[in-house]
């Protein structure tokens, strides 16, 4: 009995060379399409290694997701949680990539930078433009008159540019009437009249430098003597979970920080403490 012929055989025996040949490269060209398409997917959140970096940044596209651009922020965003009577952590630290704003500023981002008329967005040197998630501002408005100490802790490669962006990007004045008291509201009112940089509500420290977050937060606790288990950390990579071995809260983002991610942390604090 013969062999059966194998593909290649049988091709070769139906059609011309040239033919056979745009088949073989056909097959080869989507074999590699389909490699590769499930060799880049990816968690966001996976620890970063040499081998998977390119890949990851393929996956992690910069998204162009501005603030609201008004002028003043409305009472309306701000959540009774924060005057609901019952505690709040004294320190609530925020990672900047991929939670505070849409990029990661030692990879999208290409010096010097230039804020827009009102500051609320800012143009890198190719022309791209970069700002917070739009909850963000009213955020830090409203942690920050509930009294909430706010910091820092990012392990970028570019801390000088990150910091550069915290003080361009301005965060407009909260409207009047708005009703998340805390802490002197007589000088919290004055500060809330005009727009602020960014920066200037980060009153707890910036920890922005290449390293662990374990040592980030052992430095912000050094620095306020606020204990560890008071502190709600908001971060979007889950490797980051290791603060917890501190005592810290670390609350996982997947879209970047919003009210409604800000509520959920709180609560989840708050669960941890038995309140």
């Amino acid at each position: 009995m013969r062999a059966r012929p194998d593909i290649a055989h049988r091709l070769h025996r139906s059609y011309p060379a040239t033919i056979t040949s745009c088949i073989v490269l056909a097959l080869t060209a989507l074999s590699l399409c389909l490699y590769y398409s499930t060799a880049i997917v990816q968690p966001h959140d996976a620890p970063p290694s040499t081998s998977t970096s390119v890949s990851v940044s393929m996956v992690k596209k910069l998204s162009k997701q501005s603030t609201s651009g008004s002028s003043s922020i409305s009472s309306t965003s701000v959540p009774s949680i924060l005057t609901d009577g019952l505690p709040l952590p004294r320190a609530i630290v925020f990672d900047l990539d991929y939670t505070l704003w849409p990029f990661w500023v030692d990879t999208h981002v290409y010096a010097p930078l230039k804020a827009n008329a009102d500051h609320s967005a800012c143009a890198d040197k190719v022309g791209e433009t970069f700002a917070f998630y739009a909850d963000v501002p009213s955020v830090l408005h409203g942690l920050s008159r509930a009294g909430v100490k706010l910091a820092v802790a990012s392990r970028t490669h570019a801390p000088d540019l990150g910091r550069e962006m915290l003080k361009l990007l301005h965060v407009p004045p909260m409207s009047a009437g708005d009703g998340a008291e805390g802490g002197s509201s007589g000088s919290s009112s004055k500060k809330d009249a005009k727009a602020r940089r960014a920066l200037d509500f980060f009153d707890a420290g910036l920890e922005i430098y290449p390293s662990s977050k374990i040592r980030h937060f052992e430095a912000l606790g050094k620095r306020t003597g606020i204990p560890h288990t008071e502190m709600l950390f908001f971060d979007d990579e889950s490797r980051n979970r290791d603060t917890e071995s501190l005592g810290v809260t670390m609350w996982l983002v997947r879209d970047g920080v919003s009210w409604g991610e800000i509520i959920s942390g709180i609560r989840e604090w708050r669960r941890r403490r038995g309140v």
